[in-house]
């Protein structure tokens, strides 16, 4: 009789325990990112593709609209969050996200979030979980196959 009340006890602790684990919140209070969305991210954001066919394979070619066409050779300055491309603590090239690297990048229902691959001016960035802001030129690349990004922000200082 003993053991069975030792035992009732301890499944009743462990259900408690259980419970404050879990916690009883509403999943609209718990912010999962600060939005970084603005103007500069829209333009990016609309870059489309165009398909082509070549034997077999199909070629993927970037198709910049107007917004964005605008924004080429000029100087944006960018919010969003650091994805590196190495690991490290330092950094001079890394792909700049809408969304932090701790959400799955290639998950949800929109898609791809918009990124873009920053090139320092000089010196690196220490890698942190927090948004940064840039300032740099927009440029497209001309082979972006041979690169990580199809737009890229060269020179770019950390503001």
């Amino acid at each position: 009789m003993r053991n069975y009340i030792l035992t009732l006890l301890f499944l009743t602790i462990s259900f408690g325990y259980t419970q404050a684990q879990i916690g009883n919140y509403n999943e609209l209070d718990v912010p999962d990112h600060t939005p970084m969305m603005n103007s500069t991210w829209d333009a990016i954001d609309k870059m489309m593709y165009k398909v082509t066919t070549e034997g077999n394979k199909k070629v993927y070619t970037p198709s910049y609209p107007a917004p964005l066409k605008k924004l080429e050779n000029t100087v944006v300055e960018l919010p969003g969050y650091m994805v590196p491309l190495v690991s490290g603590r330092n950094h001079d090239t890394y792909m700049l996200s809408v969304l932090p690297i701790a959400q799955c990048q290639f998950c949800g229902t929109n898609g791809i979030p918009p990124m873009v691959e920053i090139f320092m001016k000089k010196g690196s960035v220490k890698f942190t979980d927090e948004p940064i802001k840039i300032k740099g030129k927009m440029v497209f690349n001309p082979e972006p196959l041979k690169g990580n990004a199809e737009i890229q922000i060269v020179d770019a200082e950390l503001l």
